[in-house]
């Protein structure tokens, strides 16, 4: 099983803000996929095509009732919880780490990114980071 969220950081300023959309096994615990843009299906999509083949053709991805995902993900692939649930618990707290480990990411702060390719370097470290924790 796949779980997949989306979470919000600031570049620059307030108003540049990027959606940071996140793929992890639910098994191995680790962040397959990773891909920046906005809230539309068109990322979704990104999101998707970036999981490696295997995962696309075996697994259930899990994630919140956010349209993009029924627009980009197929069907028969596709759960859309609520967190009550707590199928996308684990996710969530990936980005919530992430947040707590790194200054540029928590929602008011005075430490932001100037430049979008520091920001993605950033979060790209933070994930290779947390997969080699949980190999």
């Amino acid at each position: 099983m796949i779980e997949a969220d989306e979470m919000g950081s600031s570049v620059g300023s307030k108003g540049d803000v990027h959606g940071v959309w996140v793929a992890r096994d639910a098994g191995t615990r680790r962040v397959r996929a990773m891909v920046v843009g906005d809230w539309s299906a068109a990322t979704a999509q990104r999101l998707w095509a970036a999981l490696p083949r295997g995962y696309r053709t075996r697994v259930t991805v899990c994630t919140d009732v956010l349209a993009s995902y029924r627009q980009a993900i197929p069907r028969v692939r596709h759960r859309a919880v609520g967190q009550d649930t707590g199928r996308t618990a684990h996710i969530e707290r990936v980005g919530l780490t992430l947040r707590q480990r790194c200054a540029r990411f928590v929602r008011k702060t005075l430490t932001f990114s100037k430049c979008p390719r520091n920001h993605l370097g950033a979060r790209w470290y933070f994930i290779r980071l947390y997969n080699l924790c949980h190999q």
